[in-house]
């Protein structure tokens, strides 16, 4: 109901002189009862009237030409809006039972009779005035409670999402904070390695078989670092969304097959059966992040499955999807965690002994590299101790109509070793990479800035130079550019050596003049490829 100031009454009368009495007599305690009179003549009009308006009380005579107040009782009452307004019949004769009957079937509150009594209609008016009064007050409190209660609401529902973003916060913090602690180890066990190892080969009572075997642990370390920052920096380029593909059509079952080769090379496969079943089926991809997806997925199954246990890899078609599958027989995933599976720093249950060993980036680094490629992944596990299965979808490509031919020796390519010259400004890093192409047989030059490798190039025109990128004088765009530009050093093979492997990266030093870009660690036999040879013996 809309708001009103004062209640209202409303007198119906077809009788001027009646209806003028009536509403007079109102008027006088109008001000001090708190009411506002309003009048009718006819039943017509009275229902007009409630149309527009609601009264507190309508005082209706009930002989009327046309519509009697009966029927305009009858009328009013119908509408819902008008459904509870008390009527008080007049009547100017005393009213027999089945009057008073057929009054109240109609709706009547009660009944005055002429001549009027004044002191009777102030009585009945006033109470249905404050009952009209009372209402109105219900009603506005019955609003506020509501508005109340909707603010209330509301809040709570703030509350609330504060409260779930709070925890989801702290989760995600609790979960860094494992990941740095989980970090902090990883690195410190290949760290302790090293040092221990570099401390035995200068013991005085270290035989040879010791300090091979230092060695050994040494650069087994080394590359377990590397892939650590190697895994570090992927994820972050991912999830920035700064990895640039380098697509090209890739056979899935023969990149697979290299991963597992690598994987046996290595001892990892061994006290597990292995049932591969892998059908050519080509992509568009990068063939490098695609060996990250397959190595990663391989990787978690051989961590996660107790020596003894099985591994199936597959590849297929499924629909217009080539399908890779690893499915193992390990540990499983809990329920409750299997949804998180690919969410950064999720590792599962994390406990002291650190027997898996990992950061938990893995599958998280999978999900994004196989997004960027425009495929999916998915991974299902009926539970603890019940094995795990991971899907990689790939949009399937055509296979190229021309296959690559093995490289052929141009005449003009002559046997021997090219000359090195290596500009590298860190002490270590230099005299240990000239050592190393030393020992396989190539004459090193070496210079620790820009401007000192750019003279002797110059002056000795080696064949090949490796140029580090941050050096002090010049940096190593420079130098490319200045021997590219000067004719005399124009054709030297020129490779980059940086810490930084973006493709921006990677452009940059292509449009330097670079003929090839290696990251750093760079490995002996990666080195050697770049050199034009496989990495062979030692030259003796």
């Amino acid at each position: 109901m809309p708001t009103i100031d004062k209640p209202k009454i409303l007198v119906v009368n077809d009788d001027a002189a009646s209806l003028l009495a009536l509403s007079s007599l109102l008027d006088q305690w109008a001000i001090d009862t708190g009411y506002t009179v309003m009048s009718a003549r006819s039943g017509q009009e009275a229902l007009r009237q409630v149309l527009l308006h609601d009264f507190a009380v309508i005082i209706l005579d009930v002989n009327m030409p046309g519509m009697d107040g009966f029927e305009t009782a009858e009328a009013i009452h119908q509408r819902a809006r008008s459904a509870d307004i008390p009527i008080i019949f007049v009547t100017a004769f005393l009213a027999d039972e089945i009057d008073r009957l057929k009054a109240y079937q109609r709706g009547a509150a009660d009944f005055l009779f002429t001549p009027v009594i004044p002191q009777i209609l102030h009585a009945k008016v006033s109470v249905f005035v404050a009952l009209a009064n009372k209402n109105e007050q219900l009603r506005r409190q019955t609003e506020k409670l509501s508005q109340r209660t909707l603010e209330l609401t509301g809040t709570n529902e703030r509350l609330m999402r504060e409260i779930e973003e709070r925890q989801a916060a702290e989760a995600k913090s609790h979960a860094k904070d494992e990941f740095l602690a989980m970090l902090g180890h990883e690195l410190r066990n290949p760290l302790s390695a090293i040092s221990s190892a570099a401390a035995l080969i200068d013991m005085p009572g270290a035989h040879a078989e010791m300090a091979s075997r230092a060695r050994q642990i040494i650069q087994r370390q080394t590359q377990h670092l590397s892939r650590i920052v190697d895994d570090l920096l992927d994820l972050s380029r991912a999830m920035s969304g700064k990895i640039l593909l380098a697509r090209k059509p890739v056979d899935m079952a023969s990149l697979v097959g290299a991963c597992l080769d690598t994987f046996r090379a290595t001892g990892r496969t061994g006290g597990y059966r292995i049932n591969v079943d892998l059908a050519p089926n080509w992509v568009d991809g990068d063939p490098t992040r695609l060996e990250q997806i397959a190595t990663n997925l391989i990787d978690n199954a051989l961590k996660y499955t107790p020596a003894g246990g099985t591994i199936d890899i597959t590849i297929g078609m499924d629909a217009d999807d080539v399908l890779l599958r690893v499915r193992d027989t390990g540990v499983g995933i809990a329920p409750d965690l299997l949804p998180h599976v690919f969410d950064v720093f999720v590792q599962g249950s994390i406990s002291l002994d650190r027997a898996q060993g990992g950061l938990g980036i893995g599958l998280s680094l999978v999900r994004r590299l196989v997004e960027l490629h425009g495929g999916s992944v998915s991974a299902t596990s009926s539970g603890a101790g019940e094995g795990s299965a991971f899907a990689i979808r790939l949009p399937r490509a055509n296979a190229p109509q021309d296959q690559l031919t093995p490289h052929v020796a141009a005449p003009n390519e002559v046997p021997g070793k090219p000359a090195v010259l290596l500009i590298e400004d860190n002490d270590d890093g230099r005299e240990m990479m000239a050592t190393m192409l030393d020992v396989y047989g190539y004459p090193v030059l070496q210079s620790a800035d820009g401007l000192d490798g750019v003279e002797l190039a110059t002056a000795h025109l080696p064949n090949v130079a490796l140029v580090d990128i941050g050096l002090p004088g010049i940096d190593g765009y420079e130098v490319a550019r200045r021997l590219r530009a000067n004719p005399a050093t124009s054709a030297m093979r020129l490779i980059a050596l940086t810490g930084y492997g973006l493709a921006e990266d990677q452009r940059r030093v292509l449009e330097a003049g670079f003929d090839m870009h290696l990251v750093k660690p760079v490995d002996i036999a990666q080195l050697l490829g770049a050199l034009g040879e496989p990495a062979a013996l030692p030259a003796a």
